[in-house]
């Protein structure tokens, strides 16, 4: 089943970041004993903090971007743009500008886990939204350490593999801890084209091959797929959103900018953020697209490549 939507479409209580439910896909899974998403993490907070506090806690696992356009930066504007309360680990730090990535120094493993586990402990999350990982070793650090201190918290994640600039960022060799260890424990993922065809295993040239390849990234055993069409050549970008139930897709005019470093990582952040306030799953795709299309209109226009976003 196919739905067609245009990304300015959402109502009052999708804008003010409300909703009153959980999406069927993260209600099941809440209530079934023993699923990886069963649950969520409080830490330590007490039941009165909790009660006044509203606005959802995002836990952004991520690299860190020195150019400010991307990576752990945009995960922090973002989430605190929606209202959200915004905690890092930060998995390493990239020596970046809008002209590409010039070096990166990946943090240790261990200490990228010590990160989300004091975080947890402490302040708790709603959602985890994870972004760049880098390798096997840090994959396999970050999803024991969500194992232990998160086993009911939704994951959304952005699988960062190749930067706008062209440069890897994940090891060839860690795709398949990503699909083995990562992906079963995710409750939605938001790959490119080009990050979906690594995972998928074939191109995607078109429409149609998109569908396919939303089919086959569930079968992975992620139970929702935002997979994003910007790749795709023509004068209109559509973004499909796969569950169980179907397929809808989101189509919008192309912005022609070529202000558009971070958009992976601002919409993945959008989205975590929404599930986080307690909206739908397609109520929080469909802020998080309007969201990163005004950050494109509000690009500040610095830099020398592609440049940063603004605030949405």
């Amino acid at each position: 089943m196919i739905h067609s939507r245009r990304s300015g479409e959402v109502d009052a209580r999708s804008a003010a970041g409300v909703g009153n439910r959980l999406d069927p896909w993260r209600d099941s899974a809440a209530r079934r004993p023993g699923h990886p998403h069963h649950g969520r993490s409080r830490g330590s907070t007490s039941p009165a903090q909790r009660e006044r506090y509203t606005g959802g806690r995002v836990l952004a696992i991520a690299g860190s971007d020195s150019g400010g356009g991307a990576g752990i930066q945009a995960d922090i504007k973002t989430i605190t743009m929606l209202g959200a309360f915004a905690t890092t680990a930060i998995t390493a730090i990239t020596a970046q500008n809008t002209t590409g990535v010039h070096a990166i120094h990946m943090v240790p493993p261990e200490f990228v886990a010590r990160q989300v586990a004091v975080v947890l402990d402490d302040i708790g999350a709603d959602v985890v939204k994870i972004g760049m990982l880098g390798d096997s070793a840090t994959i396999e650090a970050v999803t024991a350490v969500l194992a232990r201190y998160a086993p009911g918290v939704p994951l959304v994640v952005d699988p960062v593999m190749i930067a706008k600039g062209g440069t890897s960022l994940l090891r060839h060799d860690a795709v398949a801890a990503l699909t083995r260890l990562l992906l079963p424990m995710t409750s939605l993922v938001t790959p490119n084209l080009p990050e979906a065809e690594i995972l998928c295993g074939f191109a995607i040239p078109g429409i149609n091959a998109m569908h396919r390849a939303a089919t086959a990234l569930l079968r992975l055993g992620v139970p929702a797929v935002l997979l994003k069409g910007g790749h795709l050549p023509g004068d209109e970008v559509v973004d499909l959103l796969a569950t169980a139930d179907g397929c809808e897709a989101f189509a919008a005019p192309r912005i022609a900018s070529q202000r558009t470093h971070g958009t992976g990582c601002t919409l993945a952040s959008a989205v975590a953020t929404g599930l986080a306030q307690g909206m739908t799953l397609h109520d929080a795709v469909v802020r998080a697209r309007a969201y990163v299309r005004a950050a494109i209109v509000a690009a500040p226009g610095i830099g020398k490549g592609h440049g940063p976003l603004g605030l949405g």
